[in-house]
């Protein structure tokens, strides 16, 4: 009879409940949808119990497929800067706010003026922008006060999770840490940004911050009978997806980085300090000891989705097969999509500029260039924008990037891998699992069963690499007059942005 945890990934269109071996091997999983609600323009929610009903429908069906087998230990992994809140009797006040939701962006200045923008950045690591949750709860503030006046708890999904299969109000560090409230030094909810933000609302609103890899609840008899989980196994804290992903790919000293070609391109870097800068946002790292170094851009497979869907008349995911064969074309045009160059700003940028009217621009558009053009200048432009990050992050850190190691559905397309590899002059390793976030909280159930001593042997345990491609030497030159040409486009254009901004206001 084997032992095996249990790694639960809520996802933002997608739970997942997958049960891990110790050497890192996938044995069997269980998913369930989830849906999204758009009640109004740039506005994203979801229904909180359809995390939980998400979360037993996947459950249920890994149950049978594990059937005699040991559960060690169950750790969750889920989305960041997302926020649900309830009443002094714990009921649900309204639908969750998702990170995808734009309401919160006008609330940026108002907040930060309280207590400055860079005692902010210092405190919770994260750079003035409307990312973190805190901005939705001010807007709620703003918005809802009758229903925000009746707020006495915050949750984000982990402690959600946790609430429903332990009881316990309780999260993680590396899940508390995005909300942008989070003293990322002292791994606590900071009074001092609390306090200073006009929001009434105090560190006890929010769930108790635990180490990543420890135990904070045990499965109750309820929760076991809803979700076919052993009673009184241990549910261990997790964080967030982004953070676990790396984790899950092994990325737990400094060197390579984790490349999240996701809805949102997302990369990080490992470092034993927590360090501030314009270039990267601090998060706290899955290991209890580090922090991870993120970049992102909020326009990844979701700009390619729509630019396929809208310009195209395809739609990936309803026809999947459409990204292949636009791949086997677009592998055809020549490096330079044929003077054609894509800003991948489609909806605004975050590092280094931190420009929410920034927006997308492509620049050399002529008559020749059809689809396959088009679609490469677009896999090119992601993967300038993603050199300009990491050259701005290694300025910044003194500590090179060594490799990229790629997850996320895009990882999938060798094209871009490859288009990376040559563009950032780094090797790109397309990682063999299909699911590192939820091996990420596998790692961290393991580390919190006592398999292993520390995260770093349970990564080197539990993860393996994948087939590495190598940036093409005869090209480096063109790609660095590339480079050079792309870092030009955003200053020649940011004047322009807030006046059509203005414009498009009226």
């Amino acid at each position: 009879m084997k032992t095996l945890v249990i790694g639960i990934d809520l996802s933002t269109t997608t739970c997942k409940a997958i049960a891990w071996a110790s050497d890192g091997t996938l044995v069997a999983q269980g998913r369930a949808a989830l849906s999204l609600e758009r009640p109004g323009p740039n506005a994203y929610e979801q229904d909180p119990e359809q995390w939980w009903t998400a979360a037993q429908a996947a459950l249920k069906a890994l149950a049978p497929q594990i059937a005699g087998q040991a559960i060690a230990a169950v750790a969750i992994v889920s989305q960041r800067e997302t926020l649900t809140v309830t009443d002094a009797e714990n009921r649900l006040l309204r639908p969750a706010i998702l990170w995808l939701d734009e309401r919160r962006k006008n609330e940026v200045e108002a907040l930060t003026e309280h207590i400055g923008s860079e005692r902010l950045h210092a405190i919770t690591g994260k750079p003035r922008d409307w990312s973190p949750a805190i901005y939705s709860l001010a807007w709620m503030a703003r918005a809802e006060p009758e229903l925000f006046r009746r707020i006495r708890h915050v949750y984000d999904p982990h402690a959600w999770l946790v609430r429903k299969l332990t009881g316990e109000f309780a999260t993680s560090w590396a899940s508390a840490d995005p909300f942008g409230a989070f003293d990322i030094t002292h791994h606590c909810w900071s009074d001092e940004v609390l306090h200073a933000l006009p929001l009434t609302l105090d560190a006890a609103c929010f769930p108790e911050a635990a180490a990543p890899g420890s135990v904070i609840g045990r499965v109750t008899q309820g929760a076991a009978e809803l979700t076919g989980l052993p009673v009184g196994i241990p549910v261990v804290a997790g964080g967030g997806d982004g953070q676990a992903g790396g984790l899950g790919v092994g990325v737990v000293s400094a060197g390579a980085a984790y490349l999240n070609l996701g809805t949102a391109l997302v990369s990080g870097v490992y470092a034993r300090e927590p360090r501030v800068n314009m270039a990267f946002r601090t998060m706290c790292a899955l290991d209890r000891q580090g922090y991870v170094l993120e970049t992102s851009l909020r326009s990844g497979t979701l700009l390619i989705n729509s630019l396929v869907r809208q310009f195209f008349g395809m739609d990936p995911v309803t026809q999947p097969e459409c990204l292949i064969q636009l791949d086997a074309q677009a592998s055809s045009v020549a490096h330079g999509s044929a003077g054609l160059l894509l800003l991948p700003y489609w909806n605004g940028v975050m590092n280094p500029y931190w420009d929410q009217d920034a927006r997308g621009c492509v620049l050399g558009l002529s008559p020749d260039h059809g689809r396959a053009k088009i679609y490469r200048a677009l896999l090119e432009g992601l993967a300038l924008e993603q050199a300009l990050a990491t050259q701005r992050m290694v300025e910044a850190t003194g500590e090179p990037v060594t490799a990229f190691i790629a997850i996320g559905g895009g990882a999938s397309s060798r094209l871009w891998c490859q288009i990376i590899a040559d563009i950032t002059d780094r090797p790109v390793v397309r990682a063999i699992t299909q699911e590192a976030s939820s091996l990420g909280a596998g790692i961290a159930a393991a580390v919190g069963a006592g398999w292993y001593a520390n995260f770093a042997d349970a990564a080197s345990a539990m993860t393996q690499g994948g087939e590495t491609l190598l940036p093409a030497p005869e090209h480096r030159e063109f790609h660095h007059e590339l480079f050079e040409l792309y870092v030009d486009l955003y200053p020649r254009l940011r004047d322009l942005y807030p006046r059509l901004a203005k414009l498009n206001r009226r």
